[in-house]
């Protein structure tokens, strides 16, 4: 079994009097695809907001390589694209895209990024335009061209096909398939069921802040007697009520 690249140790996190997560046990292999799934209000971005240190923990710990996750050099090998993600209207894709390489110290190589904006069905001559002319879906492939485009180890990906049209959805799996087999190691949420069975090899379940399921999509499948995936969530979470 492959080291853990992200441990999280009886993880807890409130708002106010809203417990939102409930003492989270979970590690991340090296080399895994590992889906977050859940209904709205679960815990699933509060979690990941904890791993990158965007807020503190009530109590537990965070490792990522080993390393404590407060420590900035715990994020030196991750990539992150944010549910929400809106970069800098008054920036050119190309000044975008060149700001953030050098910030993750990472080359600018024009071949590679016209490559990449080939890879995921986006207009090259978007590299001129600025941002704020973007639409939802091309601005989500900016934000994936960046990760794809780091070369780090780890991706933490919140909601990485929302507002993307199906051929754009094809190409950002075929891209995340090609990262599996190259070893890298990826977290991502999404609410298409259907999308964590066909892209991940490991799925956890968190519901009302606890972690209800920690295995394989069919794993869940079998547990709860469904061929459907999605029918065998919502087992999943009625038995957690």
């Amino acid at each position: 079994m492959p080291e853990p690249v992200v441990r999280f140790r009886r993880v807890r996190k409130s708002f106010g009097r809203v417990d939102v997560l409930r003492g989270i046990d979970l590690e991340i292999p090296a080399g895994a695809c590992v889906g977050l799934a859940g209904v709205n209000g679960a815990g699933k971005t509060t979690l990941i907001k904890c791993l990158l240190d965007f807020c503190d923990l009530d109590s537990g710990t965070i490792e990522i390589q080993g390393v404590e996750h407060r420590r900035p050099e715990s994020r030196t090998n991750i990539a992150f694209l944010p549910e929400r993600f809106i970069p800098p209207y008054f920036l050119s894709g190309r000044e975008f895209i060149g700001t953030m390489l050098r910030l993750l110290e990472c080359p600018y190589d024009e071949e590679d990024v016209v490559a990449m904006f080939a890879g995921l069905d986006l207009d090259s001559a978007a590299l001129e335009k600025p941002v704020r002319s973007y639409s939802k879906g091309m601005t989500q492939k900016l934000g994936l061209a960046v990760c794809f485009l780091s070369g780090k180890e780890i991706y933490i990906l919140d909601e990485p096909l929302s507002g993307l049209d199906p051929k754009a959805r094809s190409l950002v799996k075929d891209l995340l398939q090609k990262l599996r087999s190259k070893g890298r190691t990826m977290f991502l949420t999404s609410h298409s069921l259907a999308d964590v069975e066909e892209i991940c090899d490991h799925m956890t379940v968190l519901d009302q802040g606890m972690l209800v399921y920690s295995g394989t999509p069919r794993g869940l499948a079998e547990r709860y007697g469904e061929t459907s995936l999605e029918q065998a969530f919502l087992k999943c979470i009625e038995a957690h009520a």
